[in-house]
C-alpha cells in the first residue's frame, strides 16, 4: 500500500537502469516475516510505521535473495555500502546518475537551501538579514570562516583583501595579448589560471602536497584571489571597451573600488567617486550571488580542489563552468527574451508559445527551488533603487506583467515555476551600463568568495579523496586490429565535416584541393 499505515514507498531511482537494477526491493530493517509480506512491488524504499526504525535500510535482491542491511546518515546512504550487493557473476552495485540529481558528494557547513520554502541561509544566517546589514566583505569572512568578524577582524580582513587588489604588472602584460573582442569572461578565466603561475610556493605541485595545511600560506591565497579577481574583471572590461587600466586605489571600499577601476577616466582618485546608491546596490547583488551551495561551477572547484591542484588552476576552472550558458549566462537569456517579446502587448502570445514549446521562459525556475527564489524578491527592490539613478529600463514594464502574469497561470504555478535571481538582474546591469558580456563577470566575482569556501572546507574534510566516477561500459568488445590494406571505411564522412573559412577555401582552390 502507499497510505501512511502501510508504508511510504520512494523510487530508488528515476533514471533508466538496466532490468536487473529493478528487481531490487530496498525496506528498512524489520522483523523478517513482515518484511516479506510486504515484498509485493520492486524498486520501492519502505519505511517502517510499527518499529519506526529508520536508520537502516533491508535491500533484498531478487536476483539472488540476499538481503543487506545498509545504515542510514543524514538520510543518505553510502554509495560504497551498496558493493556488498553484488550480482549473480559477482560485479558489485552501484548507482547511477547523470547529473548528480540524488547524489550528495560531501557534508558541508557553509550553506543551507531548502528549495521547497524558498529558503537560503549562509552559515544559518538568512540572505534578507545579511542583504540588509551586512556587506559583501563581511559576508565573504562568513562564508570562509564560518563566523562573522568582530570590528577589528572585519577590519583587518578587509585590508588584506584592499592590499592584494593590487595586482602583478603581468596581468596587465597577459590582457595585452588578447584580441580587442576577447569575451571578459574567457579573459577572466585565463587570467586566474596565469596568476598561479606568480605564486609557485602555494602550488602544490612544486611546494609539496601538504602546502595548503600551512593555514597562513592558505589564508594568503584566500584574500590574493578575493583581492585580485576584482582587478581582473576590471582590466578585462576596460580592455573590452579600448580604455587604458587604471591602478586599484585600496582606500576605497571592496565594491567601490571595482566601480572606480571600470570607470574613473582623467579625474583620478581625488576626484571620482562612484555614485552610493550603485555601490550599495552592486554590493547588495554580490552578497546575493556569493554562494549557493554545490551548484556547477562550486561543484567543478571542489572536483579541482580533490587532485590537489593549486587554488587558482581550481578557481579558474570554476569560473569556466560559470561561463557556460546553462550556469551563468543565464541572466543574458532573460534578457535577450525580453528584447523578443519588446511590449506587454505581445505578452499573451510569448505565453502561449511558451505553453506550445516554441519559446522557453528564462529567469523562472530553478533546479533546486520550487517556491520564489528568496534573492529574486531581493533583486526586485533593489532594482528601483538603481532605475532611479540611472533611468528605468523600458523593458521593466515587459517584466513585471509578464511575472504577472506567469504567477497567475495555473500551468506555471503547477509546475512550480518562480522567478529566479536571473529574472531582474541582468534589467538591473543594463540600467547601469554593463555591457551583456559583462553580466557573467558580475556573477564570478562574488562567487569567489563562495569557490574558496568550499575550497578550504574540502582540504579540511576527513572524507577527501579525488573524484573518479564510474561508468556504464556500452561500447564494442575485444577486437583486432586491422591492416590498412584490409580496412572498410565505417565512418561517414559528415561524421568528420567542419567549418571552412571562406579565406581557407581560396587557399585551397589556388592549391588545387578545392
Amino acid at each position: 500500500g502507499s497510505s501512511p499505515a502501510s508504508g511510504l514507498w520512494l523510487k530508488l531511482c528515476a533514471l533508466p537502469l538496466p532490468v536487473w537494477a529493478h528487481q531490487l526491493l530496498v525496506v528498512p530493517l524489520m522483523h523478517r516475516s513482515r518484511a516479506l509480506a510486504r515484498h509485493v512491488v520492486a524498486g520501492g524504499l519502505v519505511a517502517d510505521p510499527v518499529s519506526g526504525t529508520n536508520d537502516t535500510i533491508t535491500v533484498t535482491d531478487n536476483r539472488t535473495g540476499k538481503s543487506y542491511t545498509l545504515p542510514i546518515t543524514d538520510n543518505t546512504i553510502k554509495a560504497n555500502d551498496l558493493k556488498q550487493v553484488k550480482s549473480p557473476d559477482g560485479a558489485p552495485l552501484k548507482t547511477y546518475d547523470p547529473g548528480y540529481m540524488n547524489t550528495t558528494c560531501c557534508i558541508s557547513k557553509i550553506s543551507f537551501i531548502d528549495g521547497d520554502k524558498g529558503i537560503l541561509r549562509y552559515r544559518g544566517y538568512p540572505i534578507e538579514q545579511l542583504a540588509e546589514k551586512s556587506s559583501f566583505v563581511e559576508v565573504a569572512y562568513l562564508l570562509v570562516y564560518g563566523e562573522l568578524p568582530t570590528a577589528p577582524q572585519l577590519a583587518e580582513w578587509n585590508r588584506n583583501i584592499m592590499r592584494h587588489s593590487m595586482i602583478h604588472n603581468d596581468m596587465y602584460k597577459l590582457h595585452e595579448a588578447f584580441r580587442y573582442d576577447a569575451h571578459p569572461m574567457g579573459m577572466l578565466v585565463s587570467a586566474l589560471a596565469a596568476k598561479g603561475t606568480l605564486h609557485p610556493e602555494a602550488n602544490p605541485a612544486l611546494a609539496g602536497q601538504d602546502c595548503y595545511k600551512d593555514l597562513a600560506l592558505r589564508n594568503k591565497q584566500i584574500v590574493r584571489i578575493l583581492g585580485g579577481g576584482p582587478t581582473i574583471a576590471a582590466i578585462a572590461y576596460r580592455h573590452r571597451i579600448g580604455r587604458p587600466n587604471v591602478p586599484s586605489n585600496a582606500d576605497l571600499g571592496y565594491v567601490e573600488n571595482f566601480l572606480y577601476m571600470l570607470d574613473v577616466l582623467h579625474e583620478g582618485p581625488t576626484e571620482y567617486k562612484p555614485h552610493p546608491t550603485l555601490v550599495k546596490a552592486l554590493d547588495v547583488l554580490f552578497i546575493l550571488h556569493a554562494e549557493h551551495e554545490l551548484n556547477c561551477s562550486t561543484s567543478a572547484m571542489r572536483h579541482l580542489a580533490s587532485s590537489n591542484v593549486d587554488v587558482y588552476t581550481a578557481t579558474a576552472a570554476a569560473a569556466g563552468a560559470l561561463y557556460g550558458p546553462r550556469h551563468g549566462g543565464a541572466n543574458e537569456a532573460v534578457l535577450r527574451m525580453l528584447e523578443r517579446i519588446g511590449s506587454v502587448e505581445r505578452i499573451p502570445q510569448f505565453v502561449q508559445d511558451v505553453k506550445d514549446r516554441k519559446e522557453k521562459l528564462m529567469g523562472f525556475g530553478h533546479r533546486v527551488y520550487k517556491n520564489y527564489d528568496p534573492r529574486a524578491r531581493l533583486v526586485r527592490k533593489i532594482a528601483d533603487d538603481v532605475f532611479a539613478i540611472c533611468g528605468r529600463q523600458p523593458l521593466i514594464e515587459v517584466a513585471m506583467e509578464l511575472e504577472k502574469v506567469a504567477l497567475n497561470d495555473e500551468y506555471f504555478v503547477k509546475r512550480k515555476l518562480y522567478p529566479n535571481v536571473d529574472f531582474y538582474s541582468g534589467l538591473i546591469y543594463k540600467a547601469m551600463g554593463f555591457p551583456e558580456d559583462m553580466f557573467t563577470i558580475l556573477f564570478a566575482v562574488p562567487r569567489l568568495a563562495g569557490w574558496l569556501a568550499h575550497w578550504s572546507e574540502w582540504i579540511d574534510d576527513p572524507d577527501n579523496r579525488i573524484y573518479r566516477p564510474f561508468q556504464i561500459y556500452k561500447g564494442e568488445g575485444i577486437r583486432d586490429y586491422e591492416d590498412m590494406s584490409v580496412r572498410k571505411q565505417k565512418v561517414d564522412e559528415t561524421a568528420t565535416a567542419m567549418k571552412y573559412s571562406n579565406r581557407s577555401a581560396r587557399r585551397a582552390a589556388s592549391l588545387g584541393k578545392q
